[in-house]
């Protein structure tokens, strides 16, 4: 990225390999691929350790199946929390339904969590021997528990990509044209995404659409030439940078204080707390009460999607967090008052601890 007026602008491409137009390998699929093969390795590293009661053949399935989950259940949760429209939305040319029209809107977090809670559920069920009988049944939520360590990879990992394709934006901190601190990011994406109104003067919206015209081929539309501008910044082109810098505001990265915040400071909350014995169910209340509290706090400096309504001065995220810490509380309290058996941790404690542990209870 490159620095300006005290800003960086940014300039990264969200593929990774264009092969042609808008078809290509984007960091986007990398960062979710890359996030379920770094949760397959966690949880071989708890199986190793004993933590984890997942059979070791059933490790793979347990990851594909929260792959799926996380896919088809932040693609829905998007739509149902955010733009329920996308259900009765057809047109004539592919991929025909708005469901799957990726280009209009995208994946939501806590649809994604869903989708992962009902992949627990099946993975706890066992699998079915060929004589048809149900075997290795593991408590559902010591699953949960599994998929909860795991989870901070993929959150962190899907927050760098969104931070890469310029979404999600942060709050303003500097308008165009005023210095702006350090650390504050100027997304060429904010134009045309709703989050740019007011900010330009009428000379810099003059200017805009001067840029616009000078690169506009024939037949093009204007949200068509801005994509074009966009690309051009992306590939390199200093003199479409210096036109189009000044009118941009300055904004927070919120999309890395989030991926700080969910994956590893909730990672390293979750580990500390299963690194000893604990009932089933802890580690799922934490993540839920962790999470909550740190989406609400990260989103005190992230936009909400233009016109999804909030409520109470909260955005549609934050109410949906407040529910999975109201969640994580019942959770912790209904698990403090089972008799259900601890579960080892990941820390392999020293046999002399074992013993003088055993000998003190």
């Amino acid at each position: 990225m490159t620095a300006t007026l005290g800003a960086w602008l940014h300039d990264l491409s969200p593929f990774a390999l264009r092969i042609s137009g808008s078809f290509g390998i984007r960091w986007y699929g990398l960062s979710y691929a890359l996030g379920f093969f770094c949760a397959w390795l966690a949880l071989r590293f708890l199986h190793k350790r004993g933590m984890a009661l997942i059979p070791r053949e059933r490790l793979t399935d347990a990851i594909i199946y929260a792959a799926m989950g996380a896919v088809v259940g932040g693609r829905l949760g998007y739509i149902l929390f955010y733009q329920p429209e996308l259900l009765w939305m057809f047109e004539k040319s592919p991929p025909f339904w708005g469901v799957l029209m990726l280009n209009h809107g995208g994946m939501a977090s806590h649809g994604g969590m869903i989708g992962v809670l009902v992949a627990g559920i099946l993975i706890s069920r066992g699998g079915r021997t060929e004589s048809g009988e149900r075997v290795g049944k593991i408590p559902v939520l010591h699953v949960f528990d599994l998929y909860a360590l795991v989870a901070p990879f993929g959150l962190m990992l899907g927050r760098i990509a969104n931070f890469i394709n310029g979404e999600l934006l942060g709050k303003v901190v500097a308008l165009p044209r005023q210095d702006a601190p350090w650390w504050a990011v100027r997304f060429p994406q904010e134009i045309g995404s709703g989050h740019d109104a007011n900010l330009r003067t009428p000379e810099q919206d003059m200017a805009l659409d001067n840029l616009i015209r000078d690169y506009s081929l024939p037949n093009q539309s204007p949200g068509e030439a801005l994509e074009l501008i966009i690309q051009k910044v992306q590939s390199g082109s200093t003199e479409v940078a210096q036109r189009l810098e000044p009118l941009l505001s300055a904004r927070h990265p919120s999309q890395l204080y989030q991926a700080f915040a969910e994956g590893i400071v909730l990672g390293c909350v979750l580990w500390f707390i299963a690194r000893r014995a604990h009932k089933p169910g802890v580690v799922t209340a934490s993540f839920l009460i962790c999470y909550g509290l740190l989406r609400i706090a990260t989103e005190l400096v992230r936009l909400p999607d233009p016109g999804v309504s909030g409520f109470a001065g909260l955005s549609r995220g934050q109410l949906l967090s407040a529910g999975m810490i109201v969640a994580g509380c019942a959770i912790l309290v209904w698990v403090k008052r089972s008799n259900t058996q601890p579960i080892s941790g990941w820390v392999k404690r020293a046999a002399s601890d074992s013993a003088s542990a055993d000998r003190s209870a």
